[in-house]
């Protein structure tokens, strides 16, 4: 049972588990099928066994995990949640890639799709159409997205834990950020040679147009700076779409595509995107925290970071709309 597990420091350096993965190995939890306990997954149980409170009427202060010294070892599994909650929360991957991989080296051999010859029937004797899949011609090395919180324990110990875990989260969110800017210049970088423009001022045609250049893939997602945003909002055709973000929070166009609000992104372009099929992500490591000095209560710092890295597979499902070079016209 939960109450019985020993836990220790070391439970963070088994090489390819986590601290959750082996808790559950200790505590599994299918003993707890048809009981009070099903919903929790094993370091939650082991909150209850400590009976820290994270969140909502009596939450517990920072230094309830330092009461013990075992209590003590949850508490780089708490922030690193917290950091990876906050991740998610602003987090653009899941909207804009299709896969996702992992790898144990600092660098990785990305694919490229590339299709040629004819969509029409083959005739006899004639060439058959084909899907190429190899690998980039260099290897791409993965970046490091990391940040510190730089905080003294005397300073945060008698800090409720649902603020601090505000702070953690928020934290979470500058690493996401970081990532979101990588992926928006890979699409970028993809897309450049063949963007289509638009003249002085974004418009509904030149919008529609955009989507239906992307004539071998369906163009679901365009990314948009907040400036572009709010000028593609102000089109009289998009009073219609009010509803739709009332009731989901995501603005969708008349013909279907979610527009995705990316801060990084220069004001003057759009990033249309299948995302069924156009990139995938590759993660180097979880996100990494430095246990020793969290599990000192004279810590002076929390830093995250996270290994990964944003490739685009198939060229022709991206496409970037831009404004048209002074005198040069839409295209």
């Amino acid at each position: 049972m939960y109450n019985d597990v020993k836990l220790e420091k070391g439970m963070y350096s088994i090489t390819g588990k986590s601290f959750t993965e082996v808790l559950s190995e200790l505590d599994p939890d299918s003993e707890y099928k048809g009981t009070d306990l099903e919903q929790l997954d094993a370091f939650e149980r082991q909150l209850k066994r400590f009976d820290i409170k994270v969140s909502g009427e009596g939450c517990d202060r920072v230094e309830k995990f330092f009461l013990s010294t075992e209590s003590a070892v949850l508490f780089p599994e708490y922030v690193r949640r917290q950091i990876k909650d906050g991740m998610d929360e602003v987090s653009l991957l899941p909207y804009i890639t299709a896969a996702q991989g992992k790898t144990d080296s600092y660098d990785y051999r990305p694919l490229t799709v590339t299709v040629s010859g004819t969509t029409a029937g083959v005739q006899q004797n004639g060439s058959v159409p084909t899907t190429t899949v190899a690998l980039g011609a260099s290897a791409a090395a993965l970046t490091k997205f990391a940040r510190k919180l730089s905080c003294s324990y005397e300073s945060v110990r008698k800090q409720r834990l649902e603020a601090f875990g505000v702070i953690l989260r928020g934290l979470g969110a500058n690493i996401s950020r970081a990532i979101n800017t990588a992926a928006a210049t890979a699409f970028s970088t993809a897309s450049a040679s063949t963007a289509t423009t638009y003249d002085t001022s974004i418009s509904y045609a030149a919008l529609a147009s955009f989507w239906a250049s992307m004539s071998d893939y369906d163009m679901d997602v365009m990314l948009c700076s907040p400036a572009m945003m709010a000028d593609i909002l102000a089109l009289t055709e998009m009073k219609y779409c009010v509803s739709d973000f009332m009731s989901s929070g995501r603005v969708v166009t008349p013909y279907g595509v979610t527009l995705i609000k990316c801060p990084s992104l220069d004001s003057d372009k759009v990033i249309g995107i299948d995302s069924k099929c156009a990139a995938e992500v590759i993660y180097g490591t979880d996100v990494i925290i430095d246990c020793d000095k969290l599990l000192s209560t004279q810590s002076e710092e929390v830093e995250a970071s996270i290994l990964c890295g944003v490739s685009v597979l198939t060229g022709g499902a991206v496409k970037m709309l831009k404004k048209a070079a002074a005198g040069g016209g839409a295209s």
